[in-house]
């Protein structure tokens, strides 16, 4: 590592190239100002006299003498003592751990998990923010919160409007509380922009308004400023006439210290030939330079992009047959595929090719999205006009209608922003003027062509898959358009900032800002750190590193967007008229703006014209498709939040809930403390994959697709589906409805079908143009750590078509042991996967007649493989078995094919594991057996006994089922059981599958489907509840875990409360100011702690349930009532409860995949994963059990729930929690006494709060708590003297004596509370298909575990502290009672947030695990 005096000590000539292999930074959003995140060093520049004064040249013999200063450029593993802000940061953050997981090896070579640290736990805060302070609108026509304001402030920089973006910081810096960084941070944007613009605009006099602006809003101010900013003065000083141009540099350079002006470089600012300019001019410094190679990645290779476009394939393949798209419906994605089809013609070939080639044609594939869609409506349009069918009224192509879309709203849209423009000049502005000036600068941001292009897109897409028939709520479709424009308006900043000429390029240089946010972020999360923990700081500072558009600015563009869509977008329609019969035919709007009623709420809704309807059935929009189409290349490797996987396209490793920023800062943080390391090197490990297109599959199914026929997951093109007789006129109308009902059921199956095979239709159009390329899938995360491929239409988590497609990449030779799991694999994914290995292997040979002629003769023969659970998979495998054994070695066949090994129940595994269930470890094969246990199976055979004995005894449910009951039965409910589901959906799912396998069960008002799915429900929570003794007490101790966290207050929220207390207390009102409203006592003590927990692998994880208030957004179509997550609204008591079992057990399953994709990567194995699905080549299948039990047992040989205790103990220390003590516990009487003995502080003026009662005796406890840890004496006394309930329950009660919430009745794995099941017994049949509508087919899909629940049941506690238990009757009940629900009350009172002891863990070893072969098999 060079030290910077060897730079200063170099001559001026001496370049020192750099590493080429860095990455190149590009800015997020804010692309005018890249070094704004910088911690520079600050200096004041006084107004009234020059700063500085001589010093010694940096080669002179002083300064040699001082000691050597390292620089930035040396490694990326060094920050500098000078660029970080060191005042009250505490101890810097550990460096990387270059072993994987927590930092040491286990003897296996499997990573480690190191014991839990409190120091380095990351803690950012949060429970004292407050919503963003919104400001009225001036003069200006400037309105909204600060990041609402500042975002219109950058896009004005992004498209040149420097004067109004001067305006707006102008009104920005007279807000009060911006910190003057945050406030210079703007300043350098503006500079940037300004610079920009001189350099290519060149006139004197915004010369002179850029050093006019330094000297009255930055110097005279007293804002300091950074290196950067004075940087920026010198590039405009430049620029000056000669005559005047090195005085003004020296004025600059006269600025700098010897230090500052040595950082000029690593400003990012200046060009080497600046640098050299100013050497000349001021050679006082010196500066030295570093040289790097300025080649911008994303240059386009014109010519070679003209050529390669002008070729045609002449490739002998079978086209994809059209699904009635009538026209070009699959032109536009062919346009961007047939670039594969091009290369070879131009002799490229993509296995031979240079990086910098596969990069480039990579690019151009992610950059062809937009462009290939509007070429595909023109080439429509002249291909119907030249049929003399582009009359307006006859236009039936929905391609050519778009076009005539695309040319009115191009032309509405440059109206606009020219009465934007007139808008933000005029002297007084109206009320549109005022409304134009906030969303006008966003619609600038892309040509108006583009623009219109975007909007339809996604207008249409939105309509297609939200549903164009009903209706879309105007609040969704908005915001997915604004989302659209956003990251088109991104993606379009980026690409024109990486080919400025006139900044350096830094892709040479290390990317500093993870260690600054390490720096940021670590001085709140160390415990001796002074100060206030990030995300309780003034929000000035998070609104102004905001990086996406604010909720109000992309309703308003949106809300725009889609009321000119409105208005341009027309269709002819075909009447008849009643009377002449005579066909009319007349332009109509496209879509309209309406309103609905639902749930008694009247909403706004876009009603897509039956016409658009029709037709968006027969021509499906995918938008934006190239952007998500497979890489050509491995992805980037990750590096930060947004920076890694698609080379052009910004892509975010975590996919976040809409509005979600704490587990984004959380991420951000442990990003910049080097705690997602191994996570990004896991995902990275899953992206360098490669895939190929396997060809003979593919050429069956193209085949079977374009006969036409239904084929296994194929739907046929023309399905037979008959409409019944319309009955005859009759007394009964429940007739005719049923008939209505079952025309309506044809038709939504029809369509469906149709819709399908569209989809299937793109997705067989990307095999083809990708059958010859090696191709990869970049991976990102969601917010537990779980991993899914980022392009969305074909890869291996697809259905079986898309599995059966998919090879690697490269191949391995079978060997012996490959040779045989070959043959399981054969058994496995025909359904043959309940058997042992050996009955496996056995299952391909005695049926090795039949897989040959399925390989041979697929669709001429027998079409056995048509009875596989998986057709196309099994078809992919007997082909490769039949390859491998007529080969002259089969033990030597390279094979490709990715064999699976399937977890059983991988949440049941886990749960057995923490909780050493034997007999549930042995139902999912943790425990060695002779053949593969199935949890599905012992669950249903316990039902089937249980109900056999209800039989015996008469019982008439009993006896109608105790021969119905299968496997499939009770399948979805065991699997999703372990993800939270409620006995409602569990009740939906057992119903689904009665009816399904017997549609004739009766149905009457005593014996029907939904109560003979009640009882069969409720036998399968029996039976888990029994079997999973152990897992059943930690889900249940997760559950008490999450209930105290979410009903807790910090000490930060205590000590606002504690200062705000006089004032809340008072009997005098204080005078209001108009900019100022003291917070409510409800306010002070909402709870808002989330359950925020860290991985394995270090990465946190935040879970994102809160109960959001609505604001009301005035758009040009209407008001909206749109929620945003915000860190100040309080928590989701409910959500949190019920999301936090199953996101724990995700977080560990997915820290599983990871360790093992890490571990299988080191020895050399190809590696992909479907949650708890793992792929490898047939010989590495041994090798990758080994390291799949090695890594579960590595998990699991560390206590992980002690582990979480103590984290939860850390984390939320000093935090109390409302606590509901049981009635006949004795401490209640002595409590009742000591409270009964205060009636004097009963009668004195105490606030109220709904959900926090006592806080008389809460910030009593809290003096006495802190007295208690005083170092004088005679504190230490006083506190021992006070007396509060707190105190009391702790010396006469233990956590035994504590009632549980009523939140936890039904927690633990198969409880069922009595309560909810007699009230689901009654409900009717809207709340069970709304029910079944919400679950999901799929548990490893299950995204929120809350998505079931129904409304939060927890009463509201009063001041008075009663909680109250809910009366078991029903609604009905009750309501002929006519008497008010009994409650029996618990007394309540604060409690320090201690957690409860662990469950006691069961005699289950998990090294046992070893000799399991079955584990995943």
């Amino acid at each position: 590592m060079l030290a910077r005096a060897a730079r200063r000590k170099a001559r001026p000539e001496a370049l020192r190239t750099r590493n080429s292999n860095d990455q190149l930074y590009l800015p997020w959003l804010c692309p005018t100002y890249n070094a704004s995140q910088r911690n520079r060093r600050w200096f004041v520049a006084d107004a009234g006299s020059q700063v500085g004064s001589p010093r010694a040249r940096r080669n002179s013999q002083d300064a040699s003498s001082r000691p050597a200063r390292r620089t930035l450029a040396t490694g990326a593993g060094y920050m500098p003592m000078d660029d970080i802000p060191f005042e009250g940061l505490g101890t810097m953050p550990p460096p990387a751990h270059s072993s994987l997981g927590y930092g040491f090896s286990g003897g296996n070579g499997m990573p480690g998990l190191e014991p839990f640290r409190s120091p380095h736990l990351l803690r950012l805060g949060g429970s004292v923010s407050v919503p963003r302070m919104r400001y009225s609108r001036n003069q200006r026509g400037i309105v909204g919160d600060l990041s609402e304001i500042q975002s219109v402030f950058t896009a004005c920089l992004q498209v040149g409007r420097i004067e109004r973006a001067g305006v707006i910081l102008q009104r920005i810096a007279k807000i009060n509380g911006i910190e003057p960084h945050d406030l210079l941070g703007l300043h350098n944007q503006y500079l940037r922009a300004a610079v920009e613009e001189i350099m290519v605009n060149p006139s004197t006099s915004s010369m002179q308004d850029l050093h006019k602006w330094f000297e009255l809003q930055i110097r005279l101010p007293g804002i300091p400023q950074n290196t950067d900013t004075v940087a920026y003065m010198i590039k405009a000083s430049l620029q000056a006439p000669v005559s005047t141009r090195d005085r003004l540099v020296r004025r600059y350079m006269d600025m700098l210290d010897e230090d500052s002006a040595a950082q000029l470089w690593d400003a990012e600012v200046l060009t080497a030939q600046e640098i050299d300019q100013i050497n000349h001019i001021y050679p006082k410094y010196n500066l030295m330079v570093e040289a790097h190679e300025d080649v911008d990645t994303f240059e386009d290779n014109e010519a070679e992009s003209a050529t390669l476009d002008q070729l045609e394939s002449h490739l002998p393949v079978p086209s994809v047959r059209p699904t009635g798209q009538k026209g070009l419906g699959l032109k536009s994605l062919k346009k961007s595929l047939s670039l594969f089809s091009t290369l070879p013609s131009e002799g490229i070939d993509l296995s031979s090719a240079t990086a910098k080639m596969r990069r480039d044609i990579q690019t151009r594939l992610e950059e062809d999205a937009v462009t290939s869609a509007i070429d595909r409506w023109r080439d429509e349009s002249t291909h119907l006009n030249k049929m003399g069918l582009n009359t307006s009224l006859q236009t039936k192509s929905l391609g050519a209608r778009m076009w005539k879309w695309h040319e009115a709203l191009t032309v509405y849209l440059k109206t606009e922003v020219e009465k934007v423009n007139a808008s933000e000049e005029a002297a007084k502005m109206s009320m549109d003027d005022l409304e134009r000036v906030n969303y006008g600068p966003f619609l600038r941001l892309l040509q108006p062509e583009k623009l219109a292009a975007v909007t339809i897109l996604s207008a249409m897409s939105t309509l297609g898959s939200l549903g164009a028939d009903k209706g879309l709520a105007l609040s969704s479709a908005i915001m997915a358009l604004s989302r659209s424009v956003e990251d088109e308006s991104i993606f379009d900043i980026l690409q024109k900032e990486s080919k400025k000429p006139m900044w350096p390029h830094s892709k040479n240089r290390p990317d500093l800002k993870s260690y600054r946010r390490a720096a940021r972020f670590y001085s709140a999360s160390s415990k001796d750190a002074p100060g206030t923990a990030p995300l309780d700081r003034d929000d000035s500072s998070a609104a102004l590193s905001e990086r996406g558009w604010p909720m109000s600015i992309r309703a308003k563009v949106g809300a725009f967007l889609m009321s000119a869509l409105i208005q341009v977008a027309k269709v002819p329609v075909t009447l008849t008229h009643p009377e002449t019969g005579e066909t009319v035919t007349q332009m109509q709007p496209a879509l309209s703006h309406s309103h609905q009623y639902k749930m008694g709420k009247k909403l706004g809704v876009i009603i897509a014209n039956k016409s658009l309807v029709a037709q968006l059935k027969r021509e499906p929009v995918h938008s934006l498709l190239a952007k998500h189409l497979p890489m050509l290349v491995e992805p980037d490797p990750w590096t930060d939040f947004s920076k890694g996987g698609f080379l052009a396209h910004p892509s975010k490793v975590m996919r976040i809930k809409h509005g979600d920023k704490d587990q984004r800062h959380y991420a951000e943080a442990a990003i910049g403390q080097g705690d997602m390391q191994q996570t990004f090197k896991g995902l990275d490990v899953l992206g360098k994959t490669p895939w190929r297109i396997n060809q003979p599959v593919f050429d069956v199914m193209l085949e079977a697709w374009n006969s036409g026929e239904a084929i296994a997951n194929m739907p046929p093109e023309t399905p037979n589906l008959t409409i019944p007789p319309e009955p005859e006129a009759s007394s009964d109308p429940l007739e005719r409805r049923r008939w209505i009902r079952e025309v309506k059921n044809v038709e939504n199956l029809r369509s469906g079908l149709h819709s399908q095979r569209c989809f299937q239709n793109f997705q067989l159009e990307i095999a083809r143009a990708l059958r010859k390329e090696v191709f990869y899938f970049p991976h990102n995360i969601d917010f537990r750590g779980r991993a899914y491929p980022i392009p969305p239409y074909l890869n291996h988590m697809g259905a079986d078509h898309c599995r059966g497609l998919l090879r690697f990449g490269e191949g391995r030779e079978l060997g012996e042991s490959g040779l045989r799991w070959l043959k399981v694999h054969v058994a496995n994914v025909f359904g043959f996967d309940k058997a042992s290995l050996s009955e496996r292997e056995a299952f391909a040979s005695r049926h090795m007649e039949k897989i040959y002629e399925t390989a041979t003769s697929p669709l001429s023969g027998s079409r056995w493989w048509l009875n596989a659970e998986d057709p196309w998979q099994f078809l992919a495998a007997c082909m490769e078995l039949r390859n491998a054994l007529e080969s002259p070695d089969p033990k030597k066949f390279v094979s490709s094919l990715p064999v699976h090994q399937d977890g059983t129940c991988n949440g049941l595994q886990h749960y057995a594991a923490l909780g050493g269930d034997i007999w549930g470890a042995r139902q999912v094969n943790l425990e060695p057996g002779d053949r593969p246990a199935d949890v599905y199976t012992a669950v249903a055979d316990l039902v089937k006994a249980s109900i056999v004995e209800d039989a015996a005894n008469g019982d008439a449910k009993g006896l109608l089922l105790k021969d119905k009951i299968s496997r499939k039965v009770v399948k979805q409910t065991v699997m999703t059981n372990v993800y939270g589901v409620t006995f409602v959906g569990a009740k939906a799912q057992v119903r689904r599958q009665l009816m399904a396998a017997y549609p004739d069960l009766p149905n009457d008002d005593v014996m029907n489907p939904a109560t003979l799915a009640i009882y069969v429900a409720t036998k399968i929570f029996t039976a888990l509840s029994s079997m999973f003794k152990g897992a059943h007490d930690i889900q249940y101790w997760l559950g008490d875990c999450a209930t105290r966290i979410s009903t807790c207050l910090t000490p930060e929220q205590m000590s606002r409360l504690e200062s705000e207390w006089p004032r809340l207390t008072s009997r005098t009102t204080e005078p209001s100011r108009s900019t100022y409203k003291p917070s409510t006592v409800d306010e002070l003590t909402q709870f808002k702690s989330s359950v925020i927990w860290t991985t394995p692998l270090h990465m946190p994880v935040v879970q994102p349930y809160r109960d959001s208030k609505s604001k009301t957004i005035i758009t040009n179509m209407q008001r909206l009532s749109l929620s945003e997550p915000h860190r100040s609204d309080p928590i989701s008591k409910r959500k949190q409860l019920q999301g936090f079992p199953p996101n724990f057990i995700h977080s560990l399953d997915a820290t599983h995949m990871l360790l093992s994709a890490l571990r299988c990567d080191e020895l050399g194995l190809s590696f992909a994963a479907v949650h708890d699905s793992f792929w490898t080549h047939a010989s590495e299948v041994d090798t990758m059990n080994t390291v799949l039990r090695d890594a579960f047992i590595r998990i699991h040989s560390e206590d992980v729930v002690g582990r979480l205790r103590d984290e939860f103990t850390a984390r939320y220390q000093g935090a109390m929690h409302i606590a509901s003590i049981r009635k006949d516990s004795p401490v209640v009487q002595k409590i009742k006494a000591w409270r009964e003995s205060k009636p004097i502080t009963r009668k004195a003026r105490l606030p109220r709060s709904k959900r926090a009662p006592y806080l008389d005796e809460l910030l009593l406890e809290r003096k006495r708590m802190r007295l208690l840890n005083s170092t004088d004496p005679a504190e230490v006394e006083q506190g021992k003297s006070i007396v509060t309930p707190t105190s009391i329950f702790q010396a006469h009660a233990a956590e035994e004596d504590l009632a549980a919430s009523v939140d936890l009745e039904n927690t633990g794995l198969g409880d069922m509370a009595r309560r909810e099941a007699r009230s689901r017994a009654n409900e009717d049949d809207t709340t069970e298909e709304l029910a079944e509508s919400e679950d999901s087919e799929e548990a490893e899909d299950t995204m929120d575990a809350h998505a079931e629940g129904a409304e939060d049941s927890t009463p509201e506690l009063e001041s008075g502290g009663e909680s109250e238990e809910v009366d078991e009757r029903t609604v009905f009940e009750k309501t002929m009672a006519g008497a008010k629900p009994k409650y029996a009350v618990h007394t309540q009172i604060w409690l320090p947030l201690v957690f409860p002891p662990v469950p006691k863990k069961g005699d289950f070893d998990v090294t046992r695990l070893k000799n399991s072969q079955y584990f995943f098999s």
